[in-house]
Order: structure tokens, then C-alpha cells, then sequence
């Protein structure tokens, strides 16, 4: 009897690492990109992906997946019997390459949609975006607060809004045009105006040796910013 329990405690361990192990099984596919797993080291995949709760059977939204190194790593990581969509704006639809990685049989749980608003959204565990947040308050008219309203009804109750993005210094006011940057204060403050709960955040991809003076784009500190994560939950 104590071989078989132990034998049973023993399956159970396996099978929660196992369940567990869905990130590191998403950074060793081989589909990706020699130039995405070069970046690896500066983007901590493995420590995102377990602080956004993705894994198997869930559906991701990739909001503005850019060159999709995330929405790789998602349709990986949510196999077996989840789904990932990237959410491509009309107006980025001309340059974007998800296209390419809906036609990949490796990533046959991918989707396409226009907005955050498109009817295929609903019943999501996770919306995701990264380094992108701060345009939201770029555009002519800014569209923070219809985003982030939209993230919150496309959500189930109990799922997550996950908000990656470089920091800006506290009060930074024009620092989304002409740094890139943004206050990790405003965020917040944004985001739970919108009904969400702050759930979290990650210090991983903190970099105290940059004084966030300069552009995200200056060479001398492009790929090592000092970024922020931010976990939300919708009640």
C-alpha cells in the first residue's frame, strides 16, 4: 500500500510539472525564429509567460503583437486545446506579419482579429500586450480608455489584463511621443479606472542602470530598458 501511494504522489508530482512545464516547451520550439530566441535573454519568456498565467487550454489575446515574438510563445503554451488571437489594427494590417504565422500548421491555433471589440473576443483568460501600451496615447484621438474598457468585457471573471510597457519617470507627462515611455503610475491609475483589480507585477525585466532619459530607440539602451509588468484581474 505505501509503494502504490507512493507511486501515486510520484504521478501526481510528474503530471503538475508537466502541466507546468508548458513555457519551457514554447522557448524550445523549433519554429521559431533565430532572431527570437536571440532575444530570449533581454524578454525572460519563461518567467512572462508563468507571471501572465498562460498555459494549456487557455485563450490568449496577443493586443498589438508586433513582430509576434509573443504570439509564438503563446501558441505553444497554451497546446493542448487553447487558442491565441492577434489583435492587428486595420491600420498596422499592411506591415504586419501574423499572416505568415496563421498559414504555419505549427501555429494552426491562431488567429486574426481588427480590435479588441470584434465578436470573436469573449470569453478570454488572458489579454496580453507588450511595449505597446503607451501608443495608445499617441494616436490623433487617444484610445486608452475604449482599450481598456474592451479588454475588460472581452475577459471571463477572473481573467487577466497583462500590460508590459518601458517606464517612464514619475510625472512624465509627454514621455509616450517622445521617449516611448510611460509611468507605470499612469497605467494603473488607467487600467483599474476600467473596473480591473491590480493582481500583480513582475520586477524581471527592471533595469535600475537606466535613467530613462533617453528614447527606447537609442542604441545605447534599445533592447535594455528599465520595463515594468503589470498583472490585472477582471472581478
Amino acid at each position: 500500500m505505501r509503494r502504490t501511494m507512493t507511486c501515486l504522489i510520484a504521478t501526481l508530482l510528474l503530471g503538475s510539472t508537466a502541466a507546468g512545464a508548458s513555457p519551457e516547451a514554447a522557448i524550445k520550439d523549433t519554429h521559431r525564429p533565430a532572431a527570437d530566441v536571440a532575444r530570449d535573454a533581454d524578454r525572460k519568456p519563461a518567467e512572462m509567460l508563468e507571471f501572465a498565467h498562460v498555459g494549456p487550454g487557455k485563450k490568449v489575446v496577443d493586443f498589438l503583437p508586433g513582430g509576434n515574438y509573443f504570439t509564438r510563445l503563446f501558441a505553444i503554451a497554451v497546446k493542448p486545446g487553447g487558442s491565441v488571437i492577434a489583435v492587428v489594427p486595420a491600420a498596422a494590417a499592411a506591415r504586419d506579419k501574423t499572416g505568415a504565422i496563421v498559414a504555419d500548421p505549427a501555429y494552426g491555433n491562431v488567429t486574426i482579429a481588427s480590435g479588441l471589440g470584434d465578436p470573436v473576443m469573449t470569453g478570454l483568460d488572458v489579454v496580453w500586450t507588450a511595449q505597446n501600451y503607451h501608443d495608445l496615447h499617441n494616436t490623433d484621438a487617444p484610445v486608452v480608455a475604449g482599450a481598456n474598457k474592451a479588454a475588460f468585457n472581452a475577459l471571463k471573471p477572473g481573467g487577466y489584463y497583462v500590460i508590459v510597457d518601458h517606464a517612464a519617470l514619475p510625472g512624465a507627462t509627454d514621455a509616450t511621443k517622445k521617449l516611448h515611455r510611460i509611468d507605470p503610475a499612469v497605467v494603473k491609475a488607467e487600467v483599474t479606472a476600467a473596473g480591473f483589480v491590480f493582481d500583480g507585477e513582475s520586477k524581471v525585466l527592471a533595469n535600475p542602470a537606466d535613467d530613462h532619459s533617453k528614447p527606447v530607440f537609442d542604441p545605447s539602451i534599445r533592447g535594455h530598458t528599465d520595463q515594468f509588468a503589470y498583472r490585472f484581474r477582471k472581478p
